[in-house]
């Protein structure tokens, strides 16, 4: 009973989250559209303009967006600050994964786990074949990503075909492959370390952590102490939106209240309000002790509620229809005015194929060598024909390939500005064509 009861939850947060990946994949899509358009236009000096506009929140003589005293752009500030709020919800979604999720279970979780690592591994290997020089190589861990907005979009147009068990297999596999895209990050793409505000970070990351451990649940107390760690790291050398998985990890994940206290006291409020307003004119007004019942049942809300999930559920709208539009907007810009053969026989075709064909292979090899060894299995309602066409989907790495695309070529003084055109046009090419193979598979093999 408690497992049927759990399946039907499954589904229906399953329902939920493929409704709002839906809407929000089709602005991140028209978000990208526009900033291509702009670049190849007559418009395109304006969009370089809008880009390179300063971003000011000044206190005094204070500018709390500022990067070694010079005041971020809008391309700086959405790469640095915005994708920092974006990589704290992953943080908050692979918390809860952990603890109660896919993840939570490792014999459930070693099947996404396998294809994620298969999903790493060999596109590195793709892309090494067609870019083995330097600086073309430094950009070999962009078609590691699987951009988990635009994948499961394209399993919510195919919804009624698609069993669940595929929707959460291909959800928790992304969510293992940013863990994976966040190790190469830190690893990779962080240079001219600088040791204290580093240090002072950790320290405060600590604090934050102890002070969840010892009931503070304030969500107010990790947004402003959480801001004051990216501070730090955007000083340190470390890419600030690192910052925001670490923060997610600190926040608590317990509740302040159990269920059984909030609904003793749910009922006193409630009695409260009802006695109060029995013989009251209808007039619209509450009085004060009506708005303080209230009042006490919002509170009680928030106690029996994880700061972990308020925030992650007060982030995800803003996430999905701000940050990652705005992304697109600023970091799809693609001109083909200096596009020719040879270079798209480069960079474009490394990426695309390790999208294309390193994502699908290694994803399926790696599942299909573990079953044979006897070490996983897959679960009712998932074959190989529908993992295949998931594992296809797995190359849809646009928000996160673009955004390793721009640690590994933006900095790069020779050639950096075009080898970076050329990633985004690679991971264009692969993400829309892993899609619609992924899209037109699926609606074959899945009755």
């Amino acid at each position: 009973m408690n497992a049927k009861k759990k399946n039907m939850e499954d589904k229906k947060n399953i329902s939920g989250v493929l409704g709002i990946v839906k809407n929000a994949t089709l602005w991140l899509f028209l978000a990208a559209v526009l900033a291509i358009i702009l670049s190849n236009s007559t418009w395109s000096g304006w969009y370089e303009k809008i880009l390179q506009s300063p971003i000011i929140l000044q206190i005094g003589q204070f500018n709390f967006f500022t990067h070694h005293g010079t005041p971020m752009s809008l391309l700086t500030f959405v790469n640095d600050f915005l994708m920092a709020i974006f990589f704290l919800t992953i943080g908050l979604e692979i918390k809860q994964q952990i603890l109660t999720g896919e993840l939570h279970s490792f014999r459930k979780a070693l099947l996404p786990i396998v294809g994620a690592l298969g999903g790493m591994i060999v596109p590195v290997l793709v892309f090494y074949l067609f870019c083995h020089d330097y600086p073309r190589s430094y950009g070999a861990a962009i078609p590691m990503a699987t951009d988990i907005a635009f994948a499961v979009g394209v399993l919510a147009l195919l919804s009624k075909k698609v069993p669940p068990i595929l929707k959460i297999f291909l959800i928790t596999l992304a969510v293992v492959d940013d863990i994976g895209g966040i190790l190469v990050m830190i690893l990779f793409y962080s240079s001219h370390v600088s040791w204290m505000p580093l240090i002072f970070s950790v320290f405060l990351l600590i604090g934050m952590f102890f002070a969840g451990a010892k009931g503070v649940h304030y969500k107010r107390f990790y947004y402003i102490f959480g801001f004051v760690v990216w501070l730090l790291f955007l000083e340190s050398g470390v890419h600030a939106a690192i910052s925001g998985v670490l923060i997610a990890l600190v926040v608590p994940a317990k509740p302040k209240w159990e269920w059984e206290n909030y609904l003793q006291k749910a009922k006193r409020c409630l009695a409260d309000f009802v006695n109060s307003v029995q013989g009251e004119p209808k007039i619209g007004v509450l009085s004060e002790n009506q708005t303080q019942a209230l009042a006490q049942m919002r509170l009680a809300e928030e106690r029996v509620v994880s700061p972990l999930q308020s925030m992650e559920h007060q982030l995800q709208g803003f996430v999905s229809y701000v940050t990652l539009p705005l992304f697109a907007f600023v970091n799809a810009g693609i001109r083909f005015e200096n596009i020719n053969a040879d270079s798209v026989m480069g960079v474009p075709l490394a990426i695309m194929a390790g999208l294309v064909l390193g994502k699908s292979l290694g994803i399926f090899s790696f599942v299909w060598f573990f079953i044979k060894c006897k070490l996983i299995s897959l679960p009712k309602g998932m074959n190989y024909s529908n993992l295949f066409g998931v594992a296809i989907l797995g190359g849809i790495g646009f928000t996160v390939s673009l955004f390793i695309a721009n640690l590994s070529y933006g900095s790069l003084q020779d050639g950096g500005i075009e080898l970076l055109n050329q990633a985004k046009i690679g991971v264009f090419a692969g993400s829309l064509l892993s899609g619609l193979l992924g899209y037109f598979w699926l609606k074959r093999v899945c009755k």
